[in-house]
């Protein structure tokens, strides 16, 4: 190994290319000089390596250096300075672009293809490491050394042309040559050079005409390599890189040609492009169909004879769907629409049931196409490779499928070609399902910021509904103003009807608030779905949704139940239903639903009641008369207790009675309290959720609508008793 070199001195030889190049025999040839090498694959990233200094010499891909201008040269040149020599590489050699390299100030331009020792070679010649090797003195001059061209052409690993310039006329070939084009010594030896090629090429002028232009280049001193489509003995196309030495033999003019096949190089370009614009139309968005139809038919690029199809399973995991298939007979392709995956389902299904490869070299003969080798010998099927298109190794997508018109096994480069194109085609299948999701969730998102729209509205409404209701209970309130006179209590009304208005202002004010602060909300929430909807302000406004909910429910249920109470205040046989009933059945369905508020406060509910009573009576406002007692039992007795037992009992009174009792081990009633609590609006806790209407409205029903009386008995600290003395058939 060479020392190493001075600090000042450059020694990184930076290689930019975005192709596969045997970097690692140029490193270490180059490393035995004492040389660096540094591979990018990007422009951008061989500039940023440039700039840092250190640079001896550049080798730059020209698909790397840009449009026409090589723009990319240009600035390498510009960052390096004149001294540091660029080589030009280029995947598809020609005379237009070795001109346009010399003048962006390319030391050398070179194929891609070039040996990797050649190269390095070519760098410590140029950067003087390595003298050229000596003209050894006892050598005889080239003019008089005469070699048997025939020796040497045989002897040669590529294919060897000589022609006759003119005539283009073959006159001899070496083995290679003849295994190339599929043909014999005899067929080829004084044929025309072009009857080896197809009429046109590719991109559609005849071969003729390419052919003898790039002769005159040659004959010119001009560029001695290009490519040239021929053509084999079967009708196969086969790329070839042609290189042409004009030769001069006595009066014989002739042509020295070496065919090199890149067909495979070509094959694998055409492959890595075609991936590259496959993954664009994927990150555009590009639909499902559009990317596995581009797919199938970059595959069947890449192979002889054969036609591609992609299915996809369905959403039930057991049918499959046409996915793609361009090439295919659409009858057949009808065919497979919603067959069953399983252990025998031809070639797809079955490689979607085992999630395996699954390889068919003879549709005819093989037992997983029993009951499907019909259609596919119709179509003139007789061999289908199948690969499922996996998400991870337990979920299938769907499947890949090659078809052949002849009984054939694959080989590594099928099985290459089947994973790139499984591979791909997950993806596509993969973005295109989030992207539906991701649709359905946007759309479910606008239905649930509708229905919430649509939810504060209904709220509002229901709000102003009952602020009506709220005026009309105050209305009926004032009506009652003369009662309250006439019973001497027109003054303590004044300040009573004072704390229900505020009690019922209060939670009907605030549901107010909130539904107007939530619809101010959801107009800035349209306007930025408009915009672009963010993920924080959507979990923030339903947040504030979600607050705004419960405060509306909870104050409207408060005022809810305050009107509710006003209306049960004049309960009179007219408004109520007279029924004949045993009394077990009222209270039954009284006390099922107050269970749990029960439990939930740590109360018992002991019931005592014989259920064999009968009444002929008012069911409805007998059971709001025991729900009142009851209540005001679990607000008043057990307010502020963890524990309590309430009892409910009924029996025959005799005379024609019925004698029921609500009794708590509670807080009990103060003496100076128990000749006030019939009394309308009286109530210990006003202001914290108590109306003082429901022992009023009580006492009505009980004396009103049901014709009976109603008496307490209580103890401070003791509990209270309320009795009920009840006719079992109620007055008319």
């Amino acid at each position: 190994m060479m020392p190493p070199f001075p600090p000042d001195q450059p020694h990184t030889i930076l290689i930019a290319t975005s192709a596969a190049y045997d970097h690692v025999t140029l490193g270490k040839t180059l490393g035995r000089y004492g040389y660096d090498v540094r591979a990018v694959g990007r422009g951008d990233e061989a500039l940023a390596r440039a700039a840092a200094g250190g640079i001896a010499l550049a080798v730059l891909d020209a698909a790397l250096a840009g449009s026409a201008g090589l723009e990319l040269c240009q600035r390498l040149r510009q960052v390096c300075g004149p001294a540091v020599p660029i080589y030009l590489l280029s995947s598809a050699p020609n005379e237009d672009e070795r001109e346009r390299a010399q003048a962006v100030g390319a030391d050398a331009y070179l194929p891609l293809s070039f040996n990797a020792d050649d190269l390095s070679e070519k760098i410590l010649l140029r950067l003087k490491v390595i003298e050229p090797a000596p003209v050894m003195a006892d050598l005889p001059a080239m003019s008089t050394l005469e070699v048997n061209y025939h020796t040497m052409l045989s002897g040669s690993p590529d294919a060897i042309l000589l022609l006759q310039r003119g005539s283009y006329r073959i006159l001899d070939v070496n083995r290679r040559t003849r295994e190339l084009f599929g043909l014999t010594e005899t067929e080829l030896v004084q044929a025309h050079f072009l009857s080896l090629c197809p009429p046109a090429q590719p991109d559609g002028r005849p071969s003729s005409q390419v052919f003898e232009a790039h002769v005159e280049q040659v004959m010119a001193g001009g560029v001695q390599v290009f490519e040239l489509t021929m053509r084999h003995s079967l009708g196969r196309a086969v790329c070839c890189e042609l290189r042409m030495v004009p030769l001069n033999s006595g009066p014989h003019r002739l042509m020295h040609m070496r065919v090199v096949d890149v067909t495979r190089r070509k094959l694998a370009e055409a492959l890595r492009d075609g991936k590259n614009r496959l993954l664009e139309m994927i990150a555009r968005g590009a639909p499902l169909r559009d990317i596995l139809n581009s797919l199938m038919l970059l595959i069947e690029s890449q192979s002889e004879d054969v036609t591609c199809t992609a299915m996809l399973l369905a959403p039930d995991g057991v049918h499959i769907q046409v996915g793609a298939g361009p090439s295919m007979p659409p009858g057949y392709l009808a065919s497979l629409e919603g067959l069953a995956v399983g252990p025998a389902a031809g070639s797809c299904g079955t490689a979607i049931h085992r999630k395996q490869t699954v390889v068919v070299a003879d549709i005819m003969n093989d037992p997983l196409w029993t009951g499907y080798r019909e259609g596919a010998a119709h179509y003139g099927l007789r061999a289908c490779w199948s690969m499922p298109i996996m998400l991870d190794k337990d979920t299938v997508l769907g499947s890949f499928a090659m078809y052949y018109r002849e009984v054939r096994t694959p080989g590594p480069e099928d099985l290459s070609l089947i994973g790139a194109a499984t591979y791909i085609a997950g993806i596509a299948i993969v973005r295109t399902r989030r992207e539906e999701e991701l649709r359905r969730h946007r759309e479910h998102l606008e239905e649930l910021v509708a229905a919430r729209t649509a939810e504060l509205l209904q709220a509002k409404e229901e709000a102003e509904h009952i602020n009506e209701e709220l005026t009309t209970a105050l209305d009926n309130l004032s009506l009652t103003q003369d009662e309250l006179v006439r019973r001497d209590k027109l003054a303590a009304l004044g300040a009573l009807v004072a704390g229900v208005a505020h009690e019922l202002n209060t939670p009907i004010g605030n549901s107010l608030v909130m539904a107007s602060s939530m619809s101010e909300r959801t107009a800035e929430l349209r306007r930025d779905m408009d915009t672009g909807l963010r993920r924080s302000a959507l979990e923030s406004y339903l947040r504030e949704a979600a607050s705004a909910d419960e405060v509306v429910v909870r104050n409207l249920t408060r005022a809810a139940a305050l009107v509710a109470s006003f209306k049960h205040i004049a309960v009179d046989s007219a408004s109520s239903q007279r029924a004949r009933f045993v009394l077990g059945d009222p209270i039954a369905q009284l006390l099922q639903p107050l269970d749990n508020d029960l439990r939930r406060h740590g109360l018992t509910l002991e019931e005592h009641v014989d259920h064999m009573l009968e009444m002929d009576s008012y069911p409805g406002p007998l059971s709001q008369a025991l729900h009142n007692l009851i209540e005001n039992s679990v607000l008043h007795g057990f307010d502020g207790r963890t524990s309590g037992t309430i009892t409910l009992s009924a029996r025959d009174g005799g005379n024609g009675e019925l004698v029921i009792e609500v009794a708590d081990d509670g807080a009990g009633i103060p003496a100076a309290n128990l000749a006030r609590i019939y009394d309308p609006f009286f109530t210990t806790r006003l202001g914290s959720g108590g109306s003082g209407l429901g022992l009023y409205i009580t006492h009505n029903i009980v004396t009103g609508v049901l014709g009976g009386r109603i008496d307490v008995s209580s103890t401070a600290g003791r509990g209270a008793r309320f009795t009920l003395r009840l006719p079992k058939v109620a007055p008319l």
